[in-house]
């Protein structure tokens, strides 16, 4: 049986992609559904399935950015991009010969796709199509529009409120429903979740280096890596260290 995972932050969207693929290839096995970038990039790590559809713009990774490290940690993995985007960002798929579907999903459209899909069962995605289409398109036409990255945040330490400029910030932790602010002064507590954070982040400064961190590329002094595949990074002003996960290790190759 064919395994798939789904990445789409929009559940609605979501669940209408499940309903269409239920109806064109009823046996698909789907493994995992993710509502943003970093929780597709483990799926596709632990389940190595044979297809992912990816959306392009999510919450931290971009769909682009999932599929790249994918090739790596999961190479038999087809992907299938999921986009709302403008003719120009079309010709770069095509040219790449990478499946895409439009917003809003026509059946016809899928049901190409998936004959495609099965056509091409146990080839290797092509990283280099791939890595091409990610300089095509650039950070500027995966988030048109995209509001102005955060410059400080409010945050309580104790019974005091912080004002933490952004450059300030170390690192990020997912701590329950809240985050972790860590500087080089201290901690301190974020009441809103690390996704929610994800979208209002410089994504050239701050990286996801897995699902319950976001470390500031400034901080960093070094990246080594295990026999494992994993990742530790050594930070420039704080004592301990940070784990990367290995599927995002592969998000480090070109830096």
């Amino acid at each position: 049986m064919t395994k798939c995972v789904i990445a789409e932050d929009e559940a609605l969207l979501r669940q209408a992609l499940l309903e269409q693929l239920a109806q064109v290839w009823p046996e698909l096995d789907v493994v995992a559904e993710c509502e943003d970038g970093a929780s597709a990039l483990e799926a596709i790590a632990e389940h190595r399935p044979e297809l992912a559809f990816l959306d392009i713009r999510m919450p931290g990774l971009t769909g682009l950015e999932v599929a790249a490290a994918a090739a790596e940690v999961s190479p038999a993995t087809q992907i299938v991009f999921v986009t709302a985007y403008d003719h120009y960002a079309i010709d770069a798929f095509e040219r790449g010969a990478i499946d895409y579907l439009l917003k809003p999903i026509a059946p016809e459209r899928l049901a190409a796709t998936v004959q495609r899909v099965k056509a091409r069962a146990g080839h290797a995605v092509d990283a280099e199509a791939l890595a091409s289409l990610v300089r095509q398109l650039g950070a500027n036409l995966l988030q048109p529009g995209a509001q102005q990255p955060l410059t400080w945040i409010t945050a309580s330490s104790g019974r005091e409120t912080q004002l933490i400029l952004i450059d300030d910030v170390i690192y990020f932790r997912a701590d329950n429903k809240y985050t972790t602010v860590v500087t080089a002064a201290g901690e301190a507590l974020l009441r809103k979740p690390i996704r929610e954070l994800l979208g209002a982040l410089d994504p050239a400064v701050f990286k996801q280096i897995h699902r319950a961190t976001i470390v500031n590329l400034k901080a960093v002094a070094s990246i080594v890596r295990d026999d494992s595949g994993k990742g530790t990074i050594k930070l420039r002003n704080r004592p301990e260290t940070l784990t990367v996960s290995q599927p995002f290790m592969a998000l480090f190759r070109s830096m």
